[in-house]
């Protein structure tokens, strides 16, 4: 590596793949016994970063995108099962080494293997100065000597049983129907006016003058001088006629609103699921 890689400096950060993958955040640095150097890093995976599996430094470089490593997303997904919760034991890092390609480091005289993984690194601790010690406030890398010499064997008889239990074990997944609701368009409601023609009969009284002749006797000594001769007298009369005018005037007010109702629908989905059948050689089923 073109640069010293801080413990510290690596927690969360992203890891990519030579191909730009992102492969998830960095979870735990382990530091290498002899060196004390960054060897190895857990990578948060699965749904919530809740699976870590580890990721080799060996070649690997830091940049503002994160931490790049030299091996490929298949080959993090497809490495060995390993929890990220102490010391690496020799059977696990051979696990590792082998997996990876990588060549494994030569054996020291006290039965180590130089270059192996030893405590893992969780962040700064700022009592320490940032110095990237893990949980239990050891230096990584240091001060479990003792311990290992004592446990080994249990380490060893734990992977032991660790890898016979994932080589005999299967899996069972299965697919489930998660149902939810959007909003969709159904159609476009317009309200709209428009004129109509009717006829309409309205009925006005009209009133209209009309001539009546009204006749009254003179009384003797009421008439003077009379002439016989031709007169005229001219009367106007006078009618009503029904007279037609037009206004407009507001009668109504329209409008449009959307109201919510909820009812039920019934969905349907096909799901495969996986089951488990067990075939002795007398090829009799066993559940």
């Amino acid at each position: 590596m073109a640069k010293t890689m801080q413990p510290q400096e690596l927690i969360d950060s992203a890891v990519v793949d030579p191909a730009g993958n992102k492969l998830g955040k960095v979870g735990n640095v382990y530091l290498a016994d002899a060196t004390h150097q960054p060897e190895w890093i857990t990578v948060k995976t699965g749904l919530f970063g809740t699976k870590e599996s580890f990721v080799p430094l060996s070649g690997a470089h830091t940049d503002k995108d994160g931490v790049h490593v030299r091996v490929d997303k298949d080959a993090v997904s497809d490495a060995p099962r390993i929890d990220a919760d102490g010391h690496l034991s020799p059977e696990e890092s051979a696990q590792l080494y082998q997996h990876y390609g990588l060549p494994m480091p030569r054996t020291s005289p006290d039965g180590r293997m130089d270059g192996r993984t030893g405590d893992r690194t969780q962040g700064r601790d700022p009592a320490m100065g940032g110095t990237g010690r893990g949980r239990d406030g050891m230096a990584a890398g240091r001060g479990k000597s003792e311990m290992d010499a004592k446990g080994r064997g249990q380490s060893g008889m734990d992977a032991g049983n660790r890898g016979k239990s994932d080589k005999d074990s299967m899996t069972r997944s299965e697919e489930r129907l998660n149902v939810g609701t959007e909003q969709v368009e159904t159609g476009h409601v317009r309200l709209r006016k428009y004129v109509v023609t009717e006829e309409q009969q309205v009925t006005v009284p009209v009133r209209h003058e009309e001539v009546r002749i009204e006749r009254e006797p003179i009384k003797d000594g009421q008439a003077g001088g009379a002439e016989i001769g031709e007169a005229e007298k001219d009367i106007v009369l006078h009618a009503e006629k029904p007279v037609v005018s037009k206004e407009t005037v507001p009668v109504e007010r329209v409008r449009l609103r959307t109201e919510t109702v909820t009812d039920e629908q019934t969905v349907s989905g096909k799901v495969r699921k996986e089951q488990f059948e067990v075939t002795d050689d007398n090829g009799k089923h066993r559940k």
